[in-house]
């Protein structure tokens, strides 16, 4: 055992294995309750950013989205917290670096992760108390559930409507083509089994939903018998179990769970299905059809059929140069490769899924038929073995990567081992691959091996689904009238008491929103226990060349950057930045055509992408700088083999493959134009902020919705050769202009791989100092807009933003504290609560000089908008409580501390070094964070957040038209 783990073991728990897994540095900890049989997974390790998950496993069998919205209404309020929303102000009084919730189709996790040890037992309190003792109140499933409630609450001659904060969420969510693509594959694919039904919720049958099965379904399901417990870091495993005995599971005995566990029955021959996705009445329907093939196979949780798996997708779908995956680019069938193509290996039972969008229905039969003879052409040519050395030496990559720039390292692994333990398989073995990749290594230098699955697994596989999902665009306006028809029905329908009891449900609910609960019964953390100074990595300069290094454990991964100033660029050179960063490492090198460059990528590094950054300076948001990135990683070993791809994408692109390109732009434009809905909040606030800074500006017009609408355009004029040959040029031409600047070189990892780096670094790239083509630059910005943007969306997506102030200003951290008040003591309550969006917030955005209201999958619009300009009436008038102010610093600190992976950190104390936010000045915003007044915030609220001089956008539907431009907004269309 290493020295991560601990011999000593609750006498509550039962020890039944540990394993040492050297490549994670860690020990797997399992242990079983002995009173209730409930399991404990642990990963000791020597982080010290502590993760704990409780996880139910929660199957289903309809589509009310029971078991969604449970999880929100378990949040609400428990024995020991019997607050309002004890989770919520948990947020609040926290220095978590992560806290959630979710659902998936057949479990509920309840997660976090703190590196302060106080706020950790703080939150483990909570959500053990939140999930075993819930109090389930009525009126917080009306919240966060549905209810009936007429317009005018309290006038029952107004319309009847259905609300709540799920409702409205999966009401934006179920927008997305793609989500009801997914939705009713898995709905074919699983005709009997709980994956048959959207465990989210379907808005149709949300409403179906009781309060009285909501609580049954609680009953039945969350108990320590049906539980998974999981913790990472450096808390022993018998501390966290005394705290578990202590707060639950001291309380209960074991019970006899019986839960719908099944596996799905098999068809004898494979299906075709044709059903309809909702589109705007204004939009074409030509081009809009999604055609995809999935299949069902193995257990997801059986290392051996996983691992095949995973596999098989890589060999087929992998990269442009994979042969299913260049079949589905080139095809003239449909417009780019579906967003579902790969394996989804999370469900008892994993899917493979194919096909193309923007389609027509006509086609389906021949894109079946495609994929049917590719997958016909590798089982009789098969795949060279050096193409499979390369899939495992990415399985071996990804296993080693120490990740965590987006959640936290052990809540990835956590979930990594979840699926197994819901589905009956071992953890272990999905965390410590080394032996099963061994095996793997062996049996592909069996020729017959890969062409053997793609026999077994897809085609002599007869339980396989061909599903086109055609636009229709009538079926919203339906949809609709049969909602508003039943609901007026229904009203008419009411006798006097029930009438009666949706009008006191509705007061009642007003009330509860509006008091004002005891927050001294929640725990929590003060300013005394935020740590005084903020850790950064420090890089060291070579000395002989133009390098910076950052010694840091990276388990044996090198990670290494190529970064360039920006130049000075046309208008017309910026605005296909986005594009050319997107298609550079797409494209061929050298002697190498991009099929072969995809395999090179492949066969030496962990993949390699480009991107540019642009923001204001630290004193200045009118003036900008620019840098381009060319990033790779690989393992230590293929150190001098990544600077060589990294040099030759840089240095000897091909810019005259005017095809790929098309292809390229092709499946941009459609990620883009599937992301809107989803991303929706973030499109708004980037219209409202356009006109407060040029870095805003450039954001908007190459990121935003101007940018999805230019690359549409742009999509749609490639048609035409000589614009598409014209592109390729400009492209070369940028790059060009790019590569007359001097670069600069960015070295991560142990001092092995940063050695080999630096000698391949003097032998590659030698002098590099270039004559440079001026400095990146743009035009002062200071514009107001009001701006509505049409889309195919059954919610809004609100947003409010005003011209602030930089970084360096002394305004910048108490407008920064100011976006957190406002989100904790008023945002919350007035439009997620009382307006039933599902998410809404306010933020001071630096680098851009802009203060940004959102919401998120709104119901509501004028009335969100109205609530914004409230806030701000609120502060100044409120009596804000010394607790509040000291809630929103520590929520602006917890942000500022959250941890990233150990290469995560190198990089982005690198960068931002780049745009002036260094160590100190870093230092210097906390420091001036922790002493903010409620004063401060409301002067600097005074100063800047003037209403007049307030720029607003929304995303919202195309039946808003008439509304819109009555409030005076310019309508925009992609």
């Amino acid at each position: 055992m290493t020295e991560t783990g601990s011999k000593e073991v609750h006498p509550a728990f039962e020890r039944i294995r540990v394993h040492p897994i050297s490549t994670l540095h860690l020990d797997v900890e399992e242990y079983r309750h002995r009173a209730t049989g409930a399991r404990h997974l642990h990963l000791a390790s020597a982080n010290d950013e502590n993760v704990f998950l409780v996880a139910l496993r929660t199957f289903p069998m309809d589509s009310t989205g029971v078991a969604h919205i449970l999880e929100h209404t378990a949040l609400c309020g428990s024995e020991n917290y019997p607050l309002r929303d004890p989770f919520f102000m948990m947020i609040q009084r926290s220095l978590n670096t992560f806290m959630n919730a979710l659902t998936s189709s057949d479990w509920t996790a309840y997660p976090f992760a703190s590196r302060n040890r106080k706020d950790f037992d703080n939150l483990l309190s909570v959500y053990l108390d939140s999930v075993f003792f819930s109090n389930l109140d009525r009126l917080d499933f009306a919240q966060e559930g549905h209810r009936l409630e007429f317009e005018v609450p309290d006038d029952p001659a107004t319309p009847l409507t259905h609300k709540g904060v799920v409702y409205n969420e999966m009401k934006g969510a179920m927008s997305s083509p793609v989500s009801q693509l997914w939705q009713t594959l898995s709905k074919h694919l699983f005709p009997t089994t709980t994956y048959h039904y959207n465990s989210g919720g379907d808005p149709d049958h949300i409403v179906d939903l009781s309060y009285e099965q909501l609580c049954d379904f609680y009953r039945q399901h969350y108990h320590p018998s049906n539980a998974i417990f999981a913790t990472f870091g450096n808390i022993p495993a018998h501390e966290h179990q005394q705290r578990f005995e202590e707060l639950a599971l001291g309380r209960f005995s074991a019970a006899d769970i019986d839960l719908p566990v099944r596996d799905e029955k098999r068809y004898y021959a494979p299906l075709r299905v044709q059903e309809h996705y909702g589109s705007d009445p204004d939009e074409k329907t030509e081009g809009k059809t999604h055609v995809v093939v999935g299949w069902l196979l193995g257990h997801s949780f059986d290392l051996e059929k996983n691992l095949e798996a995973e596999l098989l997708t890589s060999v087929l779908l992998d990269n442009s140069a994979s042969p299913l995956m260049h079949a589905l680019e080139t095809t003239e069938l449909g417009h780019a490769p579906s967003p579902l193509c790969g394996l989804e290996d999370s469900n008892r039972e994993m899917t493979f899924v194919c096909g193309i969008e923007g389609a027509e229905p006509s086609e389906a039969v021949a894109i079946e038929e495609l994929i049917v003879k590719t997958l016909e052409g590798v089982m009789e040519d098969g795949v060279a073995e050096d193409r499979l050395l390369a899939i495992v030496h990415q399985l071996e990559l990804h296993q080693r990567e120490i990740s965590g720039d987006g959640a936290p390292y052990g809540l990835q692994l956590i979930m990594h081992s979840l699926s197994p333990m819901v589905h009956g398989g071992d953890p272990v073995d999905l965390l410590d691959l080394e032996p099963v990749l061994e095996r793997l290594r062996e049996r592909i230098q069996d020729p017959g091996y890969v062409p053997g699955l793609v026999k077994r697994l897809l085609l002599d596989n007869p339980h396989r689904v061909t599903l086109t999902l055609a636009p229709d665009s009538q079926l919203h306006e339906r949809r609709e009238a049969a909602v508003k028809q039943a609901l007026e029905e229904k009203r008419r329908a009411l006798d006097e008491q029930q009438t009666r009891d949706i009008i006191d449900q509705a007061l009642a609910l007003q009330g509860r929103q509006d008091q004002e609960d005891d927050h001294s019964q929640l725990p929590r953390v003060g300013i005394e226990d935020v740590p005084a100074s903020l850790n950064m990595p420090e890089g060291e300069d070579d000395g002989e060349l133009p390098a910076t290094l950052y010694r840091t454990g990276t388990n044996g991964l090198i990670y290494q950057q190529v970064v360039v100033p920006l130049p000075a660029l046309e208008p017309e050179q910026r605005q296909l930045l986005p594009l050319y960063t997107s298609i550079l490492t797409e494209l061929g090198a050298g002697d190498l055509d991009y099929l072969r460059m995809q395999d090179r990528i492949s066969a030496c590094s962990g993949g390699i992408s480009a991107s540019a950054t642009i923001k204001g300076n630290v004193d200045d948001v009118q003036q900008v700088k620019g840098y381009f990135t060319l990033s790779g990683k690989a393992l230590a070993n293929n150190s001098a083999d990544l600077l060589a791809l990294l040099s030759d994408v840089y240095s000897r692109p091909s810019f005259d493959d005017p095809e790929r390109v098309r292809e390229l732009v092709a499946q941009m434009r459609a990620r883009r134009e599937q992301a809107i809905t989803g991303n929706g909040h973030m499109l708004a606030m980037g219209a409202a902020a356009q006109g407060a800074s040029p870095g805003a500006k450039l954001s908007y017009e190459l990121g935003g919705l101007a940018g999805i609408r230019h690359l549409v355009a742009l999509d749609d004029a490639l048609a035409d050769d000589k614009q598409a040959s014209n592109l390729c040029q400009k492209l070369s031409d940028l790059h060009e202009r790019i590569l007359s600047q001097t670069p600069r070189f960015l070295l991560v990892g142990e001092q092995s791989g940063l050695e080999q780096s630096r000698e391949a670094l003097r032998t590659r790239w030698g002098h590099v100092e270039q004559d440079g083509a001026g400095d990146f630059a743009l035009e002062p910005v200071h514009e107001q807009v009001n701006q509505a943007w049409l889309t195919s969306t059954q919610v809004n997506f609100c947003a409010r933003a005003f011209p602030t102030v930089p970084v360096e200003h002394e305004d910048a951290p108490a407008l920064t504290v100011l976006g957190v008040l406002l989100r904790n003591e008023f945002l919350h309550r007035h439009i997620r609560e009382h307006g039933g969006a599902y998410g809404s917030g306010a933020g001071q955005d630096s680098s851009n000089g802009v203060f940004r209201f959102f919401s998120y999958r709104d119901p509501r619009l004028e009335e969100t908008l109205a609530d914004f300009d409230a806030s701000l009436a609120w502060v100044q008038e409120h009596d804000h409580s010394p607790e509040s102010v000291e809630e929103a610093i520590l929520g602006v600190i917890s942000q500022l501390d959250r941890p990233r992976s150990p290469a995560g950190e190198a990089r982005h104390a690198y960068h931002s070094r780049l745009f002036g936010r260094t160590s100190e000045q870093q230092q210097r915003f906390r420091e001036r964070v922790l002493s903010v007044t409620l004063a401060d915030m409301r002067a600097v609220a005074r100063r800047w957040l003037d209403p007049k001089h307030a720029s607003t956008a929304v995303v919202t539907s195309y039946g808003n038209r008439e509304r819109l431009q009555e409030l005076g907004m310019s309508i925009e269309e992609i």
